[in-house]
């Protein structure tokens, strides 16, 4: 990728990242063993975008690799009961994943479009951004519409901040207490899970 192009996309990001923060009011949900899970309101969404922030005494190297096992990563996702890589070109590759769901809810399945920049800081971020057009739905599953987050790591010392935010329209119908709980559940799980198996 050319240096014009990859500062357009740093560019994109800051704006991205600075509009995110402005637009929403994150309020603590949830702040036990090293992780801190805020929920903000979405204009115009019936769905809380959700915000996990720990620190993992572990290294980018690690981090890096247990993201980009697409199928292994599945063990620490959240509700994950499937996943695999669907295309990978430079800093850009598209996942398919499949969730499991609380009964009476249809089990839903995503595809994302993941997009890797490495800061000057020596941080990393990885976009998300649903693409629900990019295959054709599954039968037994309710495509996720949207999904808009990212990633961040960023390194302290021996340490590394882990973020990991996501603002997502599971599609169909989700009872409201439902939704709630999985706003607050998958970044606190995802992210005590990533850590167990981070900091080996």
């Amino acid at each position: 990728m050319g240096s014009l192009h990859r500062l357009a996309v740093l560019c994109g990001f800051s704006v991205l990242l600075a509009t995110s923060v402005q637009a929403e009011e994150w309020k603590v949900a949830k702040n036990e063993d090293g992780i801190k899970v805020s929920l903000s309101e979405v204009a115009g969404s019936d769905y809380k975008a959700y915000q996990g922030i720990t620190l993992m005494k572990t290294s980018m190297a690690k981090l890096r690799a247990l993201q980009e096992d697409v199928p292994g990563a599945c063990a620490w996702i959240h509700e994950c009961k499937l996943q695999k890589l669907l295309k990978h070109e430079g800093d850009q590759s598209w996942t398919y994943s499949q969730f499991n769901t609380p009964w009476p809810v249809t089990p839903r399945d995503s595809v994302l479009h993941i997009t890797t920049v490495e800061g000057a800081d020596g941080s990393l971020t990885r976009k998300l951004e649903g693409v629900p057009k990019y295959m054709p739905e599954e039968k037994g599953f309710v495509r996720v519409v949207k999904v808009e987050g990212f990633w961040k790591f960023v390194p302290k010392g021996d340490q590394v901040e882990v973020t990991y935010q996501v603002h997502t329209e599971p599609g169909g119908s989700v009872p409201s207490m439902v939704a709630n709980k999985f706003v607050v559940d998958a970044p606190f799980n995802t992210l005590k899970a990533l850590k167990e198996r981070a900091e080996k």
